[in-house]
């Protein structure tokens, strides 16, 4: 097989990188929204605002997703994980694979059991096998200096792994298993982009980039709101200049006539609305939650409150669905990594086909209430009096996450 080599596979990630921190940026709300110059004075145009919707976005799915083991674990693969804080390591790959569409698990020899090392999709590429979703050829970079560049990266091969720092080789390991020592970790993997999409996408970071711009806006207007334009007209050309924070807050202002006995005349300019604002707010609000799946309470906008934990789950439904759908990518990217975890443990190129049986397991994305408990155990009931046994242990877990 011709491979890439790192020549390529690092340009690749060059191309790659940039989208990937940009929607880092927006995760951690670190990023501005551009100003259009039109209303905003020049004074104020370059103070900025932040928004957490994307990550509401990406924590709104995250923090549902609870690995729970595997099922039919003929090759041992919680006891590798739960060997490598697998608290930390699965919400660790499920974050990062949210934001940059994939993450990545760098596994190598350890003392009896592999080390497994979750790398983001900002420093991994390669390339994939459609048919496995393993990788036949990667790259990742280890260690950068504060200005970025890579100090240290890792070249994965078939049964082979090599360390460069500087360029030069400085390490190799030889393992057992015929794909990498990288498997990926992918969200929404389809055919045309088999290392999926991010969560955070085009359209969210386009109505996050207006919702900032409103409220920007809005707090413009909030001072101009606050202390409205007054106006004095008929002033004599010889009065005394008045000073302008003076004239504003002061309790009480004295004006005479002047020689000819003329009073100036004394007004205030319409102060503007806020309710523009806040309407254009939640309108994009409301944009933002039907492209994630989110509601406007999510988002801060209260509305009625469910009543119970049903019909929460029924206003999550489109959450639901997406939950259920990286459950099964996720899946797919976990039995990958314990089988080639597996494979350099033992030393042995299993087949793949071996670990067909072994599942994947998730807690539930929605844990029921006393009341949802209560209609379960009476169709638990009902289910094993007509087929004896029908509903075992496992099967209530999977039912309420209780165990």
């Amino acid at each position: 097989m011709e491979y890439k080599g790192t020549t390529y596979l690092l340009k690749q990630l060059a191309a790659k990188r940039k989208r990937c921190l940009l929607r880092y940026k927006f995760y951690e709300q670190q990023q501005k929204a551009e100003d259009f110059g039109i209303s905003t004075p020049e004074g104020l145009r370059y103070f900025g605002v932040v928004n957490g919707w994307c990550t509401k976005a990406v924590d709104g799915l995250a923090d549902r997703l609870q690995f729970y083991g595997f099922s039919d674990d003929v090759f041992k693969f919680a006891e590798m994980f739960n060997a490598n804080n697998p608290d930390i390591l699965f919400d660790n790959a499920i974050l990062s694979a949210l934001v940059t569409s994939c993450s990545f698990a760098y596994i190598s020899k350890g003392i009896g059991l592999p080390r497994i090392q979750i790398i983001d999709g900002a420093n991994a590429t390669g390339i994939i096998d459609d048919f496995t979703n393993l990788m036949t050829e990667g790259l990742a970079v280890l260690d950068r200096d504060e200005k970025g560049k890579i100090v240290t990266f890792a070249y994965f091969l078939p049964g082979l792994t090599q360390v460069y720092t500087n360029g030069e080789l400085v390490a190799e390991e030889k393992h057992g298993a015929t794909y990498c020592a990288l498997v990926p970790i992918i969200y929404k993997p389809d055919a045309r982009r088999p290392f999926g999409h991010s969560r955070i996408s085009r359209a969210c970071m386009d109505i996050a980039k207006s919702a900032m711009r409103t409220v920007k806006r809005s707090e413009i207007s909030a001072e101009f709101y606050s202390f409205p334009q007054k106006y004095a007209t008929g002033l004599s050309q010889d009065a005394e200049e008045m000073e302008t924070w003076k004239a504003t807050a002061s309790a009480m202002l004295t004006f005479t006539k002047d020689e000819d006995g003329e009073a100036p005349t004394l007004g205030q300019f319409q102060s503007g609305s806020m309710a523009p604002h806040a309407e254009q707010l939640r309108s994009l609000a409301s944009m933002f939650a039907g492209e994630t799946g989110l509601t406007l309470d999510d988002l801060g906008f209260v509305t009625s409150n469910p009543s119970s934990a049903e019909a929460i789950k029924a206003s999550h439904e489109t959450l639901r669905l997406a939950c259920a759908k990286a459950q099964r990518c996720f899946g797919v990217g976990f039995k990958n990594t314990g089988y080639i975890a597996a494979c350099i443990r033992d030393d042995i190129a299993f087949d793949r086909t071996q670990v067909f049986n072994t599942k994947a397991e998730w807690r539930p994305t929605f844990e029921p209430d006393a009341a949802m408990l209560a209609q379960i155990g009476d169709g638990v009931q009902k289910l094993n009096l007509a087929i004896d046994g029908y509903i075992d242990a496992d099967k209530m877990r999977r039912l309420t996450g209780i165990d």
